[in-house]
């Protein structure tokens, strides 16, 4: 019994190395979705759509470990107070942009890819990924330099707090239930063989 209290035991450090890692994976995962676009989205695109779905789960245990922070702040639980709020600018300004351009930015690229063409939905796409790409970069600059130290401890350098091995599940989780999700959802993009160009409109 102990050892099931103890895996979940971590509280707010718990839930920022959490944060901490799965935006390292993202990071990775995002670069190379970036190179889809770098090296021509068109010859590109069917890997561009396989990261895009690969991408889901980990973002959404990224937007679900950040929530957590801040109902847990809000509802005033102790150590979440002491720990104390995100940056102002972030949490009131770039949090909600950042939020809201990526699931445009996710809906309009999959409902684009699921019908076949651009038009509006690749339109709603491009421009909801030039939001996302200022508002996320903001977001990157303003936590890079704490990013080594919050992932180490976990996944380098075991310390005392609990939970470890139970964040590294959960990220392992997130990983493989979005590798399964692209997996899947691959035969749906078929028509992407068949003369639909990414800027095209069917």
């Amino acid at each position: 019994m102990s050892r099931l209290r103890k895996l979940f035991i971590g509280g707010s450090d718990g839930n920022a190395r959490l944060t901490a890692a799965t935006g390292v994976v993202l990071l990775v995962l995002l670069a190379a979705e970036g190179l889809t676009l770098v090296f021509g989205v068109g010859s590109l695109l069917l890997p561009h759509i396989f990261i895009g779905l690969l991408l889901i789960p980990p973002i959404l245990l990224k937007v679900g470990s950040t929530s957590w922070r801040m109902v847990a702040y809000y509802r005033r639980a102790e150590e979440y107070v002491r720990k104390g709020p995100p940056n102002i600018l972030l949490r009131i300004l770039i949090a909600p942009v950042l939020v809201a351009a990526t699931v445009v930015m996710f809906a309009t690229g999959i409902a684009a890819a699921l019908v076949g063409h651009g038009g509006l939905l690749l339109g709603l796409h491009k421009t909801s990924f030039i939001v996302w790409g200022i508002a996320f970069g903001v977001h990157v600059l303003a936590h890079l330099m704490e990013l080594p130290r919050l992932v180490r401890v976990d996944w380098w350098r075991a310390d005392r707090l609990g939970g470890r091995r139970l964040r590294q599940y959960m990220l392992a989780f997130a990983l493989v239930t979005g590798l399964v999700v692209a997996v899947m959802a691959w035969p749906l993009t078929d028509h992407w063989h068949h003369g639909f160009g990414f800027g095209g409109d069917g």
